[in-house]
């Protein structure tokens, strides 16, 4: 069995981990880490789990987290990477679901993220966790960075169009639509049942940070830089992220060309599924489920393709999950092989 720590477990994208690895047959939950919650057993936290986990929040502990095979760090961007360095050095495994170790280089961190990096020379040996890109160098890693909701559904609605040189790398415009869960547990003016109910709107608009994690992440599929504007919103809703992108064609290309190349593209890939309609957040919600459908505005000269995941499963802690069984040589669906709520 993995002997597996979630550290932030109490927080919205750990308790989706505790969820899914507590029916996961290859693995056991030896600490569930809550600064928040210490002395309380995450059953009390959480009702939901009463009968199913009745383990104790605790503190960090070095000397139990080196038990363990890996280490899940579901805190806040900045304090992962105080703790993580800490970790490796006991011999133990990390995945990382803040933003801390997802980059190529220090200097876009630190220009996105307001602050310096406090252990750069891990940026140049950090995976960034996106299975379906990255799957052989996550094999072999130690310290997987775990992608963001809105980028992991950006990336891989986009990837097949600049893999197959079907449009122009210019101009790329990426509008997202998440539920509230994305924007965490905390306390927040913006995220209060009366501010978000009946209500959608834009924020961040060319500031976020998970622009810089998508435009890194396609420039290295397109082979050169690429600058989008990335829009996202907030939507009345729990959970899910519906991401449309509008690119320029480089050519005459037909839908079915292009939904062709999506569905070579990701051939092995169990968790994409490439739509011949357009999907919905409904259709993934609960799931580690990637949709994708596109359509192609012949008068403009422009595919527009529309990609939907469930912000906290494969946008944090399915891929999470995803990546463990990557790490440790299991079949990549374990735990993950299921189907989503609906309703």
């Amino acid at each position: 069995m993995i002997k597996a720590a979630i550290l932030g477990a109490t927080g919205y994208a750990g308790i989706e981990l505790v969820r899914l690895l507590t029916n996961h047959p290859k693995t056991h939950i030896a600490v569930v880490g809550s600064k928040s919650f210490e002395g309380k057993k995450i059953s009390e936290v959480y009702p939901s789990l009463d009968h199913i986990l009745e383990s104790e929040c605790t503190e960090i502990d070095m000397d139990e987290l080196a038990k363990c095979d890996v280490v899940f760090t579901a805190l806040p961007h900045g304090a992962s990477k105080s703790i993580i360095p800490s970790i490796l050095d006991k011999g133990v495994k990390v995945i990382d679901l803040s933003g801390d170790y997802r980059y190529d280089d220090p200097a876009v961190y630190e220009a996105w993220y307001g602050e310096m990096h406090s252990s750069p020379e891990l940026l140049a040996e950090s995976v960034y966790g996106l299975c379906e890109l990255h799957r052989e160098k996550i094999k072999k890693a130690r310290l997987i960075g775990n992608p963001g909701c809105y980028t992991t559904c950006s990336i891989l609605g986009a990837a097949p169009l600049l893999s197959g040189g079907f449009i122009h790398a210019e101009n790329i415009i990426i509008d997202a639509k998440s539920g509230v869960s994305g924007a965490g547990r905390g306390l927040g003016l913006p995220y209060h049942f009366c501010e978000c109910t009946e209500n959608t709107k834009a924020y961040k608009i060319g500031t976020h940070r998970h622009t810089s994690e998508i435009e890194q992440e396609l420039s290295n599929i397109a082979g050169k830089p690429i600058v989008l504007s990335f829009t996202p919103h907030l939507i009345p809703q729990k959970r899910g992220i519906l991401a449309t992108i509008y690119a320029n064609l480089n050519g005459s290309h037909t839908a079915d060309e292009i939904l062709d190349a999506y569905k070579h593209f990701y051939r092995d890939e169990f968790f994409v599924r490439v739509k011949e309609t357009l999907p919905e957040t409904k259709h993934v919600a609960g799931s580690n489920f990637v949709d994708i459908g596109l359509a192609v505005d012949k008068r403009l000269g422009r595919v527009v393709v529309v990609s939907v995941i469930d912000n906290l499963i494969k946008g944090a802690a399915g891929q999470a999950v995803q990546n463990m069984n990557i790490l440790f040589g299991l079949d990549e669906k374990t735990g993950l092989d299921h189907a989503g709520y609906y309703l």
